[in-house]
């Protein structure tokens, strides 16, 4: 309901400029304004061009930010959009991105904070190619932006405006553009002339906001971008409407307030129930209620639970609890390796819980709600009272204290063990994952891009405000440092961190990242994990041929990133702060160093040299 309202008030913001647009420029009828309560009316504008129509439906669907990477076929975007800025309607706002994977990497950074609809724009096959992997991470992480990229014209040379008037075009022309993404996306669609053009984009929008939510694809031809138009007529976003979720089935819901009442050694996880950051303090209440250990540590793709609260990680062991509640768990443990007791009951919560998306989904569940968690944690805390009685409270409260000296004393270790390798040389990941939790307040943003230090982010990451901690969703390399970008877009006024390790952080294109960060204003901190190897290629090659030739030989061609790139002087080649830390005794005053150039205004780079995988520490992942 929240979302449609707030997409209503956009509407009728959208109809005010458009009447006011039209008034001074004396173009009476230019917009036929629906009267106040009457939105269900289509949305009347003037549109020379269908690429008016296209940029103007974005705007008034919630789309703020187009990523654009420059194309021939896609030169009708920048024109649409300087027209409608210059007639004062609104549009989207062109970001230049020089790499495509760095653009829909951005734009999912940006709707994960944001909560808000995002495009991108690329050139022909080629630039839907370039976005690479970061398509996977799209889909699976399950971020709403509506990707586009142009297509070779069909009309005849010298025919029509947009025609086929280059060699390359030929080459770029392919039966169905949308089959390189398919299965990547929730819908996919090549743009016709007879198409309604605004209504296309405002379906494309619908169905990227439905959830369970992720990315759309749309071919635009650049011939049919340029087909004029007597104005355009279409349904906006709030005339289509976007589907509530479901609240829970109330016997299900009932049975599983049973369920978790009556457990003697319960357990909660999740990996991205803090997707919507109101779920987070109803899942504090239902646990502080019932006495929940909160477990995600190594799993967690968002903040779902308090890291500062005495709940989180002080329950027992998966194969120790008798009750499981999960929820939004996609991936909760590795079956044949770490699994709950073929006794404990589990109970599957969220929006899509058999995760339909995956082909194998080996998980079991004694009882499955389809539900918003948002709106079914409340119904299980109401219903858990009205179960609890004076035994089960006192037996509950001892429980409590259990979780919270187990909780504590996790803590303690953690910090102990850091700071006993605080002079190590090369340095400790453990000792950098510490520092690094020490410079973020609560406010900050951090996306995690780490890999095998994920770890040692997550376990120093202290905050209990929602919407703070991002991981991709997915297993794609290099989404961290374009999301880190599109996170500062979206959060202005807070510090985004992105903690990433080396081969990940190279493979996100790093200078088209920082070279936009620097254009738009929008600095971030990247904290570069450099142990100079990839985990695949090492710790991956001993754990199979441990003995092997490759290990025995110290011959890991392919595994090791040397000779090491300097990051700092790469960062420094677009106009970001750059600093190299081998000392252990800098890496704190290091990080505050790149923190304090990025509250100036400056992106900026901190790499810190790590003990080198498998040749100088068998430290694991």
């Amino acid at each position: 309901m929240a979302t449609q309202v707030r997409l209503e008030r956009r509407l009728r913001t959208y109809l005010d400029q458009v009447e006011k647009s039209a008034a001074q420029a004396s173009s009476p009828g230019a917009v036929e304004r629906p009267a106040r309560g009457q939105e269900t009316r289509w949305l009347e504008i003037q549109a020379d061009e269908v690429g008016d129509a296209i940029v103007q439906a974005m705007a008034v669907g919630g789309i703020e930010y187009l990523f654009f990477s420059s194309g021939s076929d896609i030169i009708w975007y920048q024109e649409s959009i300087a027209k409608m800025q210059s007639l004062g309607r609104p549009a989207p706002k062109i970001l230049a991105m020089l790499h495509e994977s760095v653009s829909l990497s951005a734009a999912t950074g940006y709707t994960m904070v944001s909560g808000r609809p995002a495009a991108t724009a690329a050139h022909v096959e080629l630039g839907t190619l370039n976005y690479g992997a970061a398509i996977h991470s799209a889909y699976r992480g399950s971020y709403p932006v509506l990707i586009t990229a142009g297509k070779t014209p069909n009309t005849y040379g010298g025919t029509a405006r947009g025609d086929r008037d280059q060699w390359g075009l030929w080459y770029q022309d392919l039966a169905d553009y949308g089959s390189i993404v398919r299965q990547h996306v929730k819908w996919d669609h090549e743009l016709h002339a007879t198409d309604n053009p605004g209504m296309i984009v405002s379906r494309a929008i619908q169905v990227i906001m439905s959830e369970p939510r992720g990315p759309a694809y749309l071919s635009i031809p650049r011939d049919v971008a340029l087909v004029p138009l007597n104005g355009s007529r279409f349904p906006t976003l709030v005339q289509l409407g976007i589907p509530e979720t479901p609240g829970g089935d109330p016997d299900a819901l009932r049975e599983a307030a049973r369920i978790l009442v009556r457990a003697q050694n319960p357990l909660v996880i999740s990996r991205k129930l803090g997707r919507n950051p109101a779920a987070v303090p109803e899942m504090v209440a239902l646990a502080e209620l019932l006495g929940l250990p909160f477990m995600d540590e190594g799993r967690r793709d968002r903040m779902n639970f308090p890291s500062t609260h005495p709940f989180y990680e002080g329950g027992p062991k998966l194969a120790d609890a008798d009750v499981i509640l999960l929820i939004d768990g996609d991936v909760p443990w590795l079956p044949g390796y770490e699994e709950p007791s073929p006794e404990a009951t589990i109970i599957a919560l969220g929006l899509d819980p058999i995760e339909s998306r995956y082909q194998l989904y080996e998980f079991p569940a004694h009882l499955r709600i389809v539900a918003d968690a948002v709106k079914a944690l409340p119904v299980l805390r109401e219903e858990a009272e009205q179960l609890l009685t004076v035994a089960e409270r006192r037996r509950i409260e001892e429980r409590r204290e259990r979780i919270v000296a187990t909780s504590r004393a996790r803590r303690q270790a953690i910090e102990r063990e850091a700071l006993s390798l605080s002079g190590q040389r090369p340095i400790s990941p453990r000792y950098l994952g510490y520092q690094l939790g020490r410079i973020l307040g609560e406010e900050a943003i951090m996306v995690d891009d780490a890999v095998g230090n994920t770890i040692n982010v997550m376990r120093n990451h202290r905050t209990s405000v929602p919407n703070t901690y991002f991981r991709s969703g997915g297993a794609s390399g290099g989404w961290g440092v374009g999301a880190a970008l599109g996170a500062k877009l979206a959060a202005p006024d807070r510090d985004v961190v992105l903690a990433s390790g080396d081969g990940f952080f190279l493979y996100g294109v790093p200078y088209a990242a920082l070279w936009a960060a620097r254009k738009y204003q929008a600095p971030f901190l990247s904290v570069v994990f450099q142990n100079l190897a990839y985990g695949t290629g090492t710790l991956g090659v001993k754990k199979f041929y441990p003995d092997g030739y490759a290990i025995r030989e110290d011959n890991l061609e392919g595994g090791y990133i040397e000779p090491a790139p300097d990051l700092a002087k790469q960062a420094e080649s677009v106009g970001a702060y750059g600093e190299n830390v081998a000392d252990p005794d800098q890496v704190g005053p290091a990080l505050q160093r790149g923190l304090e150039a990025v509250r100036s205004g400056v992106p900026a780079v901190v790499a810190v040299r790590l003990l080198q995988l498998v040749r100088e520490t068998q430290e694991r992942w």
